[in-house]
């Protein structure tokens, strides 16, 4: 499991790159943003769009903290969806509740605290996060931006293989941080390894995946 989260304070000031995400979603008491932790503006805005125009009802997301107060936003903005949070670590988890009270979005959000714990998957073992207390099926969205990278080689490829089953056919999936090189393998391993996957790489400061899951 992971070693150690940063300290984070709840809601700062936002940073300039995420003005114009704040001032659409009227996010003007801070933001729960982490340097070098947080998802960049332009993925997040790419999300944050996708929930607006498609309106999903279900989405699942790997990961919780700034990208999840922007979704819950866009979620109450439509006046429909509901995010499921998966995060690893108690603190961080505590955050992002505290952060989506804070606007009052609690109706739109249920952070889970799901520790990183061991599976087999094909012949390799993988930490990932506990889906013990998740029976949540037809996901219309799931969003991939945890666990770490540093976890281990291939560290978000059991996102697909273990939850594909509860995903709704037409399901957009986005994985951020896809430009680097574990990101980019995992992406081939699932259109090689599960059915009806497209993938299509979306430019942005790191990198997205988008895939649609088709069957």
């Amino acid at each position: 499991m992971l070693a150690h989260f940063p300290n984070m304070s709840i809601l700062v000031n936002a940073p300039a790159s995420f003005q114009g995400l704040c001032d659409r979603l009227e996010l003007h008491s801070g933001i729960p943003y982490v340097e070098d932790w947080s998802a960049a503006s332009d993925f997040i805005g790419l999300i944050v769009d996708h929930v607006i125009t498609d309106h999903p009802d279900v989405m699942l997301e790997c990961g919780s903290g700034l990208s999840t107060l922007m979704l819950a936003k866009a979620c109450q903005q439509n006046d429909k969806g509901h995010i499921f949070s998966l995060e690893s670590g108690d603190e961080y988890a505590d955050n992002t509740r505290e952060a989506i009270e804070s606007y009052g979005l609690d109706q739109y959000v249920t952070v889970l605290h799901a520790p990183l714990r061991d599976y087999l998957i094909g012949d390799k073992n993988y930490q990932w996060y506990a889906l013990d207390d998740f029976m949540v099926n037809n996901i219309d969205m799931f969003v991939i931006d945890g666990p770490s990278g540093f976890i281990q080689k291939n560290a978000r490829y059991p996102a697909l293989p273990l939850l594909v089953d509860q995903l709704s056919q037409g399901c957009k999936v986005f994985m951020d941080d896809a430009g680097r090189e574990d990101e980019l393998e995992i992406v081939e391993l699932w259109k090689e390894r599960i059915s009806g996957v497209e993938a299509e790489y979306l430019e942005t400061e790191r990198g997205c995946a988008k895939l649609t899951i088709c069957s």
